[in-house]
């Protein structure tokens, strides 16, 4: 037998009303009263309809997440600091995978009207998603690591990213301060916003240490292992080799390590590599992996913590940006201890 609002309201001698009030914390009751209700759900073992809810509330304690994919360590310490704050303040998580795809990425947003009460859109690509034609002005979204361009016309818009510019910038000056004058990047997709600004920090980092830009020491790949691991074979054929390689990404390093051991060249003192992000699996690898430290599952959290203030009130584009630091351990040859890796502050990086 299902049991109803009106069994708790009886068992407790009260009205219907009374009962919503309680159990929905959305008016006043007496002690004695609420102290009742709250019994007698307990005994009845009463669980209020969530669809019945939302619909008399229009709040429906769920927050929508879309991201570009759903695979790696990088996008699930996203998802475990935003779930971790959505649970801390009572919210829900509903997570969807774009597939890197805007088609579908905005087909998730029109599937996700009116179950939830904001968004966390990740969307990297150079051409921002249609939220005006997917989204309610009236919904708060928190857009991450996203084109601030995305925000235009939004104004419960707001933006929140990294800094990926002069982490790149922290890592390629750290690379030439060891002496090494071929550095190579293992870089992303031209169109993904932190691909380009981790290129364009790669850059800067060269032209200030006087040395000169290299086309050919430019590879592209789309932040996966499999490119990484193609890259790192594709670079064991150049002549003169470069001496040090800039991964845009620990995937991309953990693969060209991967490929380098298998060609026989030695880390780092055939080659030195660098990455960034520094997920969790980093640090064990074999030698450690020197990277840009960037707390995902804060950034996953920020998020959250973000678009629930902008659900209570706040309005306004804003943009935040979180640091990325170096993290320097064994793979570039300087690195000591293993287990605890040495942060460095973020270096001066002219823009």
């Amino acid at each position: 037998m299902t049991i109803t609002i009106r069994d708790v309201a009886r068992a407790a001698g009260v009205s219907v009303a009374t009962v919503s009030r309680v159990l929905n914390g959305s008016g006043p009751a007496s002690a004695a009263a609420r102290s009742r209700i709250q019994a007698a759900a307990r005994e009845l073992r009463y669980s209020p309809n969530a669809a019945a809810r939302t619909l008399s509330t229009r709040v429906t304690r769920t927050i929508g997440v879309l991201l570009p994919d759903l695979h790696g360590e990088y996008f699930s310490e996203v998802i475990r600091g935003a779930d971790q704050e959505a649970q801390r303040q009572g919210f829900h998580l509903l997570v969807s995978n774009s597939h890197d795809d805007r088609v579908e990425l905005e087909a998730a947003m029109r599937a996700m009207r009116g179950r939830i009460d904001g968004l966390v859109v990740m969307w990297p690509d150079a051409d921002p998603p249609g939220l005006a034609d997917n989204v309610s002005d009236a919904l708060p979204v928190v857009l991450v690591n996203s084109p601030v361009e995305a925000a235009a016309g939004a104004h419960t818009v707001e933006t929140i990213g990294v800094d990926n510019y002069g982490g790149a910038y922290a890592m390629v000056r750290h690379l030439a301060s060891l002496g090494h004058r071929r550095i190579a990047l293992l870089a992303g997709g031209s169109r993904n916003l932190d691909a380009r600004e981790r290129r364009r920090g790669y850059r800067a980092a060269l032209r200030d240490a006087g040395l000169p830009i290299e086309p050919s020491l430019e590879l592209k790949g789309d932040f996966s292992e499999a490119a990484g691991y193609r890259l790192g074979a594709a670079l064991v054929q150049l002549a003169p080799r470069p001496t040090a390689l800039f991964a845009a990404n620990d995937a991309m390093a953990i693969g060209a390590l991967a490929a380098l051991h298998e060609a026989g060249v030695h880390v780092p003192r055939d080659m030195a590599i660098g990455g960034f992000d520094d997920i969790p699996v980093a640090r064990y690898m074999s030698p450690p992996l020197t990277t840009v430290h960037v707390d995902n599952a804060a950034l996953g959290a920020r998020a959250v913590s973000r678009l629930i203030e902008s659900a209570r009130g706040h309005d306004g584009v804003a943009r935040e940006t979180l640091p990325a630091t170096l993290v320097v351990r064994a793979s570039c040859g300087a690195g000591r201890d293993t287990r605890r890796p040495r942060r460095h502050g973020r270096a001066a990086a002219p823009h």
